[in-house]
């Protein structure tokens, strides 16, 4: 069993999917949970996303893609900046279909502002995980 856990570790794309998945459940339970305390849908997008990429940030480095503990600082800086990227298009998506157009997503959930917000967070983190790959294979933890 230990020799089966290591080589599905040791598998890159496995290793990533595991982990994309780890930072997506920490995304969205924090959004969620920070969404419920504050009701502001751009702050818990914001919050969220920052707690999930220190989370990635960590698990990407050191188990995902292997690297050494020199240069972590630029890959840190690397991997903030791609981020930002998919911050932005989860802010301009939970803009859109939660904060104006509610009404495109609420139409299928009676109108609750909650379950808009928690299917938009589900589908904007479908497409961060395709994009976060990308980013990190050839812009951030390349060999």
């Amino acid at each position: 069993m230990k020799n089966q856990i290591k080589a599905f570790f040791d598998n890159e794309i496995l290793s990533y999917l595991f982990f994309g998945g780890a930072t997506t459940l920490v995304s969205i339970l924090s959004r969620l949970v920070i969404y419920r305390i504050s009701h502001q849908e751009i702050l818990a997008t914001i919050l969220a996303n920052i707690i999930g990429i220190l989370f990635a940030f960590i698990t990407n480095d050191t188990i995902v893609f292997k690297q050494k503990r020199k240069n972590w600082l630029i890959r840190l800086v690397k991997f903030f900046l791609a981020r930002l990227s998919t911050l932005g298009l989860d802010v301009l998506l939970t803009y859109i279909f939660v904060t104006s157009y509610p009404d495109i997503i609420g139409q299928f959930v009676n109108d609750q502002l909650d379950q808009v917000n928690a299917i938009e967070t589900l589908i904007a983190q479908v497409l961060i995980i395709i994009l976060n790959y990308i980013f990190s294979k050839v812009y951030v933890f390349y060999k």
